[in-house]
C-alpha cells in the first residue's frame, strides 16, 4: 500500500488534456508560477509537492524514486486521469523518467528539466541530509540556492531570489532529509531504454548542480529524444530562462 500522500493542485479546464508538473527538491509547486498561464490555456494542469515540501506532509517511511512514483499514480488515480503528459524538473523529473518506463501506458509525452538518471557520489546526498537533521534548513540554504540561479540573475532579481529562499527555509527537515537520500539510492540508467514516449530533455548551460552532460546521457539512451541545452540559465532554468523554456514546452506537448 503506497503511504506517501502528496498535495496537489488541479488548474485549467477540467475536460482538457492532463498535464502533471514535478518540482525540485527545495522547492513548492510554485516553482512552476512562470509557465502556469501559459501551459492552463491548453491543459488541465497538475501540480504536485514532494514530501515535505509545500503542502504535502512530513513522510512516515523511507521515500524512493519508485515511492514517489507510486503516490503520483495514486494522485492520478484519484483524479480520475487515466494517461496524462509530464514534465519534471530535477528530483521532480527523475520521478517522470521512472513513470515513463515503468507506467509507460500512463505516459503520454514527458518533458524533464535540470535533472539526471544518477547522482553521485551518494556520500554527499547523505551528508546532506545529516546536516539538516542536525542544524537545519539553513545550514545549507546559501550554498545550494547560489547554484540556482545565475549571479547575474540575482542580481536582478532579488526579491524572487529572497522568496524562493524563504520558501527553501520552510521546508520540512526531514521530508527534505528523505528525498535526498532517494536521490542517492537512484539509478535511472537502466530504465532510459524503456522510455519510448516523444521526450524533451533540458538542460541549463550554467548548471553546476547538474551540469548538461547528465541531460545529454538521458537524450542518448531515450530513444528519439530531444536534447536542448539554455544559455544563461543555472539550476532552476525554469524560472531563470522561463521566455525560453516556456515556448519550448508548449512546442513539445501541443501536438495537432
Amino acid at each position: 500500500m503506497n503511504q506517501l500522500a502528496l498535495a496537489y493542485t488541479s488548474d485549467g479546464p477540467g475536460d482538457a488534456p492532463a498535464l502533471v508538473l514535478g518540482n525540485s527538491l527545495g522547492t513548492t509547486m510554485a516553482v512552476w508560477d512562470a509557465q502556469l498561464d501559459s501551459l492552463v490555456a491548453h491543459f488541465r494542469v497538475v501540480r504536485w509537492d514532494l514530501p515535505g515540501h509545500g503542502g504535502s506532509r512530513e513522510p512516515s517511511v523511507p521515500v524512493t524514486i519508485d515511492g514517489l512514483g507510486r503516490a503520483v499514480i495514486a494522485m492520478l488515480d484519484d483524479l480520475g486521469l487515466s494517461r496524462v503528459s509530464y514534465c519534471g524538473v530535477s528530483l521532480g523529473g527523475m520521478v517522470g523518467m521512472s513513470l515513463a518506463a515503468r507506467d509507460a501506458h500512463r505516459v503520454e509525452r514527458l518533458a524533464v528539466c535540470s535533472t539526471s538518471a544518477r547522482l553521485t557520489p551518494a556520500r554527499a546526498w547523505h551528508e546532506r541530509a545529516a546536516a539538516v537533521r542536525a542544524e537545519g534548513m539553513g545550514s545549507i540554504a546559501t550554498r545550494v540556492i547560489s547554484r540556482w540561479f545565475t549571479p547575474d540573475f540575482s542580481a536582478r532579481e532579488p526579491a524572487l531570489v529572497s522568496r524562493i529562499t524563504a520558501s527553501f527555509l520552510e521546508t520540512n527537515v526531514e521530508g527534505y532529509a528523505r528525498c535526498c537520500e532517494a536521490i542517492a539510492a537512484m539509478d535511472l540508467r537502466p530504465d532510459l531504454p524503456l522510455i519510448h514516449c516523444p521526450t524533451l530533455v533540458i538542460s541549463g548551460a550554467d548548471d553546476t548542480s547538474i551540469p548538461p552532460a547528465h541531460g545529454a546521457e538521458i537524450a542518448a539512451a531515450v530513444s528519439g529524444s530531444r536534447l536542448v541545452c539554455v544559455e544563461q540559465a543555472a539550476h532552476l532554468a525554469i524560472i531563470e530562462r522561463a521566455e525560453t523554456i516556456t515556448p519550448l514546452l508548449l512546442e513539445h506537448f501541443v501536438t495537432s
